[in-house]
């Protein structure tokens, strides 16, 4: 396997924050072996324009979805080493070292626990449950690395699920036995879901969601429960 690894950060109207989650590779001190694609997905501020400014390659996605997005990201990843990483989330500074030390030792996937910028509410015992690896404690918060042949073995994201695509891939991966690192280092991730919803809105909701994602319901019926119990960026995704 090369050296290098592509990073995709799938986007809709991130503006305000794109630059930060760029930066933290381009800016890099293994930056000449990372290569950062920001897939948009149909922006109505300047998410494009800040991404390439702050040296990302940018991908405009047909469809705003999470999991078109990423899967059109890996098509046209260079590396062979796929970072699945979201747009308010900072990972460690040691990702490069840490990712390919796990690849070294047989891992062919994996993520991070999750740590908060601050902590509203009870979210310190969301961070410190994330040192468990069952799928509830999972997410696309924590980032995914994967080699491109195990994320192809999978099919990629399934674009069906239009909320939970990150659980669902998850569990496919484990059921397929592709080995998994839990990385015990911490990305951490933005409170902003909590700036306009309590705390224990925010678990309800993320209960009810898993439920009905066990349940095997549509993704338009968990999303409908979703946007009913909480403020947040509804109209992106």
């Amino acid at each position: 396997m090369s050296n290098g690894i592509s990073i995709i950060i799938p986007a809709v109207d991130e503006a305000s924050i794109i630059a930060r989650a760029v930066l933290q590779f381009t800016q890099h001190n293994h930056s000449s072996f990372l290569e950062v694609i920001v897939v948009d997905g149909g922006s109505r501020d300047q998410t494009k324009e800040v991404a390439f400014g702050a040296g990302a390659k940018v991908i405009e996605s047909p469809k705003r979805n999470r999991a078109a997005q990423m899967n059109l990201g890996a098509r046209s990843a260079k590396f062979s080493l796929l970072y699945f990483v979201h747009a308010d989330v900072q990972v460690p500074a040691s990702f490069y070292d840490d990712i390919f030390l796990s690849i070294n030792n047989g891992f062919e996937s994996g993520c991070y626990r999750s740590d908060f910028e601050s902590y509203p509410g009870l979210m310190r015992l969301n961070a410190y449950l994330t040192r468990f690896n069952l799928l509830t404690f999972r997410g696309g918060d924590q980032t995914l690395f994967i080699t491109k042949s195990a994320f192809t073995k999978l099919n990629g994201f399934d674009e069906y699920y239009t909320i939970m695509e990150d659980y669902d891939f998850i569990a496919r991966l484990w059921k397929a036995k592709i080995p998994f690192a839990l990385i015990q280092k911490d990305v951490v991730i933005s409170v902003r879901k909590y700036e306009k919803n309590s705390w224990l809105q925010v678990q309800i909701a993320n209960g009810i969601a898993m439920f009905l994602f066990k349940q095997k319901k549509s993704p338009e019926v968990i999303k409908k429960y979703y946007r009913k119990l909480l403020n947040y960026r509804q109209e992106n995704y």
